[in-house]
């Protein structure tokens, strides 16, 4: 079975370059990065919940997540600077291209009564958002080692200029956007 990577050299980069009108194989649209992060909540207080949910990020991403702190003190939200408010990890290259095929091939066929990714994820500058419920859909998770679940938001970072261009570069991956409008 050929990798993601190899899928997108060989077959996408083609189709892509065809239907963008796109001469310069440079300025074909790519994905750049994939940002995985968590926000903390209430769990920010007990650093060992904090840790677990690291740990379970780093098993998903297969990479080392990173605790991310306040950068300033919010009274209403009970936070002061240095607080760890999160969690992320960013992925590039092959660590990228893993993830991407676990997720549509593995986890996003999981989720009960799935129907696909929201096209309204899009930030009108060639970057996907979308959020995950909770983090049990990945195989690598074992339940019994879960203090407590938590859902992720995973933000798409591509090389497109515009939405429309991002839109058929994650169709062609292979994303599975809901059907219609």
């Amino acid at each position: 079975m050929s990798t993601l990577r190899e899928k997108f050299n060989k077959e996408i980069k083609p189709i892509l370059s065809k239907d963008l009108d796109i001469k310069n194989p440079m300025l074909i649209p790519s994905i750049e990065k994939i940002v995985i992060s968590v926000g903390a909540g209430d769990s920010a207080k007990d650093m060992k919940v904090m840790q677990n949910m690291a740990d379970t990020i780093s098993l998903i991403a297969g990479q080392k997540s990173v605790i991310t702190n306040a950068h300033k003190s919010v009274a209403g939200f009970k936070v002061r600077e240095g607080f760890p408010v999160g969690i992320k990890v960013t992925l590039r290259a092959g660590n990228m291209y893993n993830f991407l095929t676990k997720l549509i091939s593995i986890a996003l066929p999981r989720v009960k009564d799935f129907r696909g990714l929201p096209r309204t994820g899009f930030d009108g500058r060639g970057s996907y958002n979308f959020g995950l419920n909770e983090q049990l859909m990945f195989p690598e998770v074992e339940y019994d080692k879960i203090i407590k679940t938590h859902g992720m938001n995973i933000t798409i970072v591509t090389t497109a200029k515009n939405d429309k261009d991002a839109f058929r570069l994650l169709e062609l991956i292979g994303i599975p956007f809901v059907r219609g409008r």
